[in-house]
C-alpha cells in the first residue's frame, strides 16, 4: 500500500527478516515498569483481546522515500492485528500487519528531547513520524519524575493538539473509552508517579496485587461477620 504525505511516499512494507534491528537498551529502569502496569490493568479489565496488540520499546515500521522508518515507542497500543503473532515477533508493519496505533507514548528520560523531533529528513524525528507518517490519534508524552503528562490529540489539519484535561486532571481518549491520568504510589518497590486508567464513572482500573488485596480484605471482613454471628469461619 502506497500513501503520498506532502513530498513523502509512504509505503507499508514488512521487516525484511535479515534487517539488523538497532540494540539499543532501555533509557531508564522505570520506562518497563510504567509500560507493564498500563497494559496489566487494561488485560484485567478485558480491554484486550486475542487481536490486540501492546508494545514496549518494540519497532513499529513504515517506509517514507523507499527508506525503512522504525520507531520503538516506550508504550503503543494497537487495537487489532490481522495477522498471526507470529508474523510479529520482531517488528510491526501498520496498513500492512493491522490497524495504525491508536496511542504511542513516550517517557521523557533523557535531555534530548527526541520526543519532540520534527525533523522530516531521514531518519524522521519521532513526532514526526507519529504525527505525519503513522498519523497515530493519540501521542502521549510523560515525564515519570516530576508526574508531569501532555496528551497531544491529532486533529482535522492533521497536526497534533495539546489538549486540557479534565477537572480531575484526566485525558478523556475516545477510542479506548477510558480516561487516562496520572497517579502516586506504590507498585513493584517503585514509589512514585504512575499512569493509570479510570473508566468513564471515574473507577480506577486496578492492577493484579490490588485485586488480590481487595479479595483478602472482603474474606476479612465476611470472617468478621462470621464470628459476630456465632460460627467460627473455615480456614
Amino acid at each position: 500500500m502506497t500513501a503520498l504525505t506532502q513530498d513523502y511516499q509512504i509505503t507499508w512494507e514488512k521487516l525484511p527478516d535479515d534487517y539488523k534491528l538497532p540494540d539499543d537498551p532501555v533509557d531508564n529502569i522505570n520506562q518497563p515498569a510504567l509500560a507493564a502496569a498500563l497494559t496489566e490493568s487494561l488485560q484485567l479489565a478485558g480491554k484486550i483481546s486475542t487481536n490486540t496488540l501492546t508494545t514496549t520499546n518494540y519497532g513499529i515500521c513504515a517506509t517514507v522515500n523507499n527508506k525503512m522508518v522504525i520507531k520503538a515507542p516506550d508504550w503503543a497500543f494497537i487495537a487489532k492485528i490481522n495477522v498471526s503473532r507470529e508474523e510479529v515477533t520482531r517488528s510491526y508493519t501498520p496498513q500492512l500487519q493491522g490497524d495504525i496505533p491508536l496511542i504511542v507514548m513516550e517517557f521523557i528520560s533523557d535531555t534530548q528531547e527526541t520526543e519532540y523531533s520534527i525533523k522530516a529528513t531521514y531518519p524522521p524525528g519521532k513526532w514526526f513520524f507519529y504525527e505525519r507518517i503513522l498519523k497515530v490519534p493519540n501521542y502521549i508524552i510523560f515525564e515519570p519524575s516530576s508526574g508531569s503528562i501532555e496528551m497531544y490529540r491529532l486533529q482535522y489539519t492533521e497536526q497534533y493538539i495539546l489538549q486540557e484535561p479534565d477537572e480531575n486532571q484526566r485525558y478523556w481518549i475516545a477510542e479506548m473509552n477510558l480516561y487516562l491520568g496520572v497517579w502516586q504510589g506504590t507498585r513493584e518497590n517503585r514509589t512514585g508517579k504512575w499512569l493509570r486508567w479510570w473508566d468513564e464513572q471515574g473507577n480506577l482500573l486496578p492492577w493484579g496485587s490490588e485485586l488480590a488485596q481487595q479479595e483478602h480484605q472482603r474474606a476479612q471482613r465476611l470472617a468478621a461477620q462470621l464470628r459476630a454471628a456465632g460460627i467460627e469461619p473455615e480456614v
